[in-house]
């Protein structure tokens, strides 16, 4: 199985580029199949694809941020989501309309440009790098990932502290909300991005001529359409960036740390230095990915923060595999549609498609005809009322199937060499004993 998938990848007219665009058609094919199995219309389709390709960027772009972590230098952070916190805060709090007494937001901003905000939300995750960093890179393996995941604590219940809630800074009036969160009421993302660029007439343009196929309102389906494509523009940048890093010495010092630090540091490489550069540049990006993740959601609140994210990305690099920036891709886009969306449309197609039957209330009613072996369906219509609830259970199964028959994920060893010239021998040549290359 494994050799027939690789044969399969290599194939792809392309290359990589080639196989995620594959991989993006099939999946918005298969979005396009449920969506007219449940009888969408368009403005139905839209809004789900919105969706899907949202989802699909996100967890992308942070499955990129983390193979920079851990697939090209071996850090073993799980605490990604408290970067992503300290990068959307921050950002509000800079960006945030000044406070008006009277106004629906308990606390306001400095008032500052949206991109004045994103660059300090990025700089704040990296800062937060730094200050991990130092004292935690001297630990390896295990012992730097139970800091990592108490410093996202430490981040969260810090924003959820009173003594945050609201304070002066700089003569305004401003905080991160408590427990309440923090209403992100700054410019439109959106009409931010296109004016930079002079074009927001175009887009407002492009609004009104969608009128026609969406006559009541097409405004937010299309906001959602465009900002998605906006964030594959934002992975694109990810992987081009990585990819470079990747190739430069820079990057080939961090695959020998990750390989072997003794060795890379017996070389006279300052290893704890060169960790330290690639954790920040890492929190930065993961800070950006959660700015670009939360910043059109209106509000944002602490408890939005919580370890189970950076499991669900940990997951996506893990299916496409680590050390691999087109996995990281991969494994974004599989995990956004199949794991983390596609429960939810599989059991709306299978409701759609099955006769409707009242499932039962809990789990003993429905076990114990299928004990019996009288009746399997009271069960089947159980887990499919459930399955959103079973959607970790879904995931746990696809890890232990992954680590059982795909350990270095679906594209399989894909890790990037730290060397900058191909040491392998050519496919198809017999490679003689002396290390020269037999006749054929």
């Amino acid at each position: 199985m494994s050799v027939d998938v690789d044969r399969f990848t290599e194939r792809v007219p392309g290359g990589d580029a080639g196989l995620i665009v594959l991989l993006l058609a099939v999946l918005y094919l298969a979005y396009i199949a449920s969506g007219v199995i449940l009888g969408f219309s368009l403005r139905g389709q839209l809004n789900s694809l919105a969706v899907l390709t949202f989802f699909i960027a996100v967890f992308a772009m942070l499955a990129l941020a983390l193979n920079l972590h851990w697939g090209y230098t071996g850090l073993f952070n799980i605490g990604i989501v408290g970067f992503m916190a300290v990068g959307i805060y921050v950002m509000a709090l800079f960006s945030k309309p000044i406070y008006q007494p009277g106004s629906a937001a308990q606390v306001g901003g400095l008032g500052l440009p949206l991109i004045v905000g994103i660059v300090a939300g990025m700089t704040a995750a990296a800062l937060l790098g730094l200050v991990v960093a130092l004292p935690a890179l001297r630990l390896r393996a295990d012992y730097l990932a139970i800091v990592t995941i108490a410093m996202s604590e430490i981040v969260r219940f810090s924003f959820l502290s009173s003594q945050f809630q609201q304070f002066q800074l700089f003569g305004r009036r401003v905080g991160f909300g408590g427990g309440s969160g923090v209403i992100l009421d700054y410019q439109d993302p959106l009409q931010a991005f296109f004016s930079a660029f002079g074009l927001w007439d175009a887009y407002l343009g492009l609004v009104d001529a969608s009128q026609v196929l969406m006559p009541n309102n097409p405004k937010p389906v299309v906001d959602g359409l465009v900002y998605g494509s906006v964030l594959l523009v934002f992975v694109g940048g990810y992987f081009w960036l990585l990819k470079r890093t990747g190739e430069s010495p820079f990057g080939r010092v961090l695959k020998a740390i990750r390989e072997d630090e003794d060795v890379a540091n017996s070389l006279g490489k300052d290893t704890n230095g060169f960790k330290i550069k690639s954790f920040m540049l890492g929190c930065a990006l993961m800070g950006l990915a959660g700015i670009l993740w939360f910043m059109g959601q209106g509000a944002v609140t602490p408890n939005t923060f919580r370890p189970r994210i950076t499991f669900f990305i940990w997951i996506a690099l893990i299916i496409g595999g680590a050390g691999s920036n087109t996995g990281s891709i991969v494994g974004g886009a599989v995990f956004a549609a199949l794991l983390y969306q596609g429960p939810r449309y599989l059991k709306n197609v299978l409701e759609e498609i099955l006769p409707q039957v009242d499932a039962p209330g809990s789990f003993g009613p429905a076990i114990s005809p299928l004990i019996s072996g009288a009746d399997p369906f009271p069960f089947i219509w159980y887990t499919l009322d459930s399955v959103r609830q079973l959607q970790l259970v879904i995931m746990g199964v696809v890890l232990i199937w992954l680590m059982h028959n795909r350990p270095d994920g679906l594209l399989g060893h894909r890790k990037e060499t730290a060397s900058s010239i191909d040491l392998s021998a050519r496919r198809g040549r017999a490679v003689a004993a002396d290390g020269g290359e037999d006749d054929e």
